[in-house]
């Protein structure tokens, strides 16, 4: 038995340092601080490559150690378990290993990681397991108060999705942060998500310029919250003044649902007062009445008990006098998405007209070059995979209508499902050569280098991505001696397949983590995958010395409404094993923040990432 378990330890071993054998050039080019950590990646990646589930039970059964908790340093963790069969054997296990050297040596891997996570990320909070991540809203630019409020919360970093808002509100909610550290008295890491190759829906024709004031009701029709329409100045003549067609600014938080906002003359605004009464028609034929409730110098707020429908330029009337409204905008449209439609898919990203039910449906896609590559039989999903659908027919770019693919929809909800455009579209399995770095990806980057502390790479997939964006962070680099860092964003096939190597080439970067994206992952490989994968992508990091950011729906329903499930509080315990977790934006994110650091701070006392920790349980005394 003890010679089976010893020849299989050797031959691992011996394993080990052929793999570091033919990637010593890699190594060699990885920064210094990362020199550790790249021969134990090196030699994890050569590990996982068995199957140990055998030699695990085995080596349990004879009370050795199953190489649980390995990633710190799977050579001295081999070494160890080797000396051990030595010594159940009457062998000499000196030869094998020394214990002090297997212990100071998994102590130096563990200290590497927390390292480079507090280098890349900030110090976790003082009793904490890991760091918070925050989405910042866009609301962030205007409200320092919002940010100030987050950072107290528990905030460990922020982050700014490149996809949304602009360069100007970009650098407000930066600002804002800075003031906010300086307050809390704690760094807080600034991360700029970069938008990458957008693989989405085209555009879909915008409807006409309506809007809704809402009424919240009981389920006995009783009104809770009334409708509310905020109207503010409207002054087109004057310099400096809105866009006529920009939205008009914000409303003041009420409770219920957000007022309707809109823009009036503002002689017609000065002179309203409470208790005037305000008509106001409906684009359904009706007549509705709202009262005003407040009047100030940024607007006025009008209430009623009736939801209403209006477009921009509708006339309303109080007392006798007239105004229009403005800054309506025209309602974005969506395609009624049913089992077994016909999609064609295109190149053409010209807004297309929703059809009748039951025609044909006609969707442009962001990346030509997508539909050139399908192929009869590939299957396409949209949303977040929430509609399927399999290639029955393609049409090259040779063809005066092309390129196209024809798709018919195997997989939707019954009675169907809206589709509208800046939908994700996913391909699992295609291997297109897509660069992950866009032209505006570097402009944002060259702004990130200026600003921020981190940016996260989207759908990276190959090491030329990983070494183009190296090479674009030292040009863009401003500073002598201060480095961006860099994140990887996994969630593609090819980059979780090619996840040793990605990591090996982003090695050579002094800060450099990865941020594991669960929703384009689960869409890629399936949701069942999940209980895996974000698994192994966290220990190939651990062993790497790599921090790990972990992203996608923490929380989610907590942020949105204020309630958790029971299960996204479980998700959010397990999630304690990356160095930092990521929260979506949402009207209840501060909630979000303190609960997930309270769990931080609960599960860092049981849990040292994957390995338990057995603390006195006083409920069982």
């Amino acid at each position: 038995m003890y010679s089976d378990l010893a020849d299989q330890l050797d031959a691992l071993l011996a394993d080990l340092a052929s793999g570091r054998a033919g990637l010593a050039t890699e190594v060699d080019a990885v920064a210094p601080t990362h020199r550790g950590g790249a021969l134990n990646l090196v030699d994890y990646a050569t590990l996982r490559r068995h199957d140990l589930r055998d030699l695990q039970d085995r080596l349990l059964d004879v009370g050795v150690s199953p190489l649980v908790g390995c990633e710190d340093d799977v050579m001295a963790s081999l070494g160890a378990a080797r000396a051990a069969v030595a010594a159940l054997q009457g062998e000499d296990p000196g030869a094998f290993a020394d214990p002090e050297e297997t212990a100071e040596a998994r102590d130096a891997g563990d200290a590497a990681l927390a390292a480079h996570a507090d280098q890349l990320l900030g110090t976790a909070r003082h009793g904490r397991s890991g760091r918070v991540m925050v989405t910042l809203p866009s609301s962030a630019a205007d409200d320092p108060g919002l940010v100030l409020d987050l950072a107290e919360r528990g905030m460990g970093l922020a982050r700014i999705n490149c996809a949304h808002d602009d360069p100007e509100r970009w650098e407000r909610m930066i600002a804002h942060v800075r003031a906010a550290e300086r307050i809390v008295g704690r760094r807080i890491p600034v991360s700029m998500d970069l938008a990458g190759p957008k693989l989405r829906t085209g555009p879909i024709a915008l409807g006409a310029p309506v809007g809704r004031a809402r009424v919240t009701r009981e389920n006995d029709s009783t009104v809770v919250e009334p409708a509310r329409i905020w109207f503010t100045r409207d002054d087109p003549g004057r310099v400096g003044a809105p866009d006529p067609a920009a939205a008009p600014p914000p409303p003041p938080v009420t409770r219920g649902r957000p007022a309707l906002s809109v823009r009036v003359d503002p002689d017609w605004l000065a002179a309203r007062s409470p208790g005037d009464v305000i008509d106001v028609p409906d684009t359904r034929k009706l007549m509705r009445h709202f009262t005003v409730v407040s009047a100030g110098a940024d607007g006025v707020l009008a209430e009623g008990d009736r939801n209403a429908w209006v477009r921009d330029g509708t006339m309303i009337n109080c007392d006798f006098e007239r105004t229009r409204v403005r800054g309506i905008p025209a309602v974005p449209r969506r395609i009624r998405v049913r089992m077994g439609d016909s999609i064609v898919l295109t190149g053409d990203m010209e807004p297309v007209e929703p059809p009748p039910a039951g025609s044909e449906i006609r969707l442009g896609c962001a990346l030509p070059e997508i539909v050139e590559a399908l192929s009869v039989g590939d299957r396409v999903l949209f949303d977040d995979g929430v509609i399927a659908a399999e290639v029955t027919a393609t049409a090259g770019p040779g063809r005066a209508d092309g390129p196209w693919a024809r798709l018919e929809v195997v997989r939707c909800r019954q009675g169907g499902r809206w589709l509208g455009s800046e939908k994700g579209i996913n391909v699992p399995g295609l291997d297109v050569d897509t660069p992950a770095l866009t032209g505006e990806d570097r402009q944002c980057l060259r702004f990130a280098a200026r600003h921020a502390d981190v940016v996260a790479l989207s759908f990276v997939r190959t090491r030329q991505d990983v070494a183009d964006a190296l090479a674009a962070l030292r040009a863009a680099a401003v500073e002598p001696g201060r480095e961006l860092g860099l994140l990887l964003k996994i969630e593609t096939r090819q980059g979780y397949r090619r996840l040793p190597h990605l990591l090996l080439e982003a090695m050579r970067h002094d800060e450099v983590g990865v941020m594991i994206a669960r929703g384009d992952l689960a869409v890629e490989m399936g949701f069942e995958s999940l209980s895996e994968i974000p698994r192994n992508i966290t220990l190939m990091c651990q062993a790497a010395r790599v921090p790990v950011v972990l992203a996608t729906q923490v929380l989610e329903s907590l942020a949105k409404t204020g309630m958790p499930s029971r299960a996204e509080i479980s998700d959010a315990g397990s999630a304690q094993r990356s160095e930092c977790v990521m929260l979506n934006k949402g009207p209840y994110v501060a909630q979000a923040i303190e609960t997930l650091d309270a769990i931080h701070s609960r599960m860092g006392r049981i849990q040292r990432k994957a390995l338990p920790l057995m603390r006195h349980v006083e409920s069982w005394d």
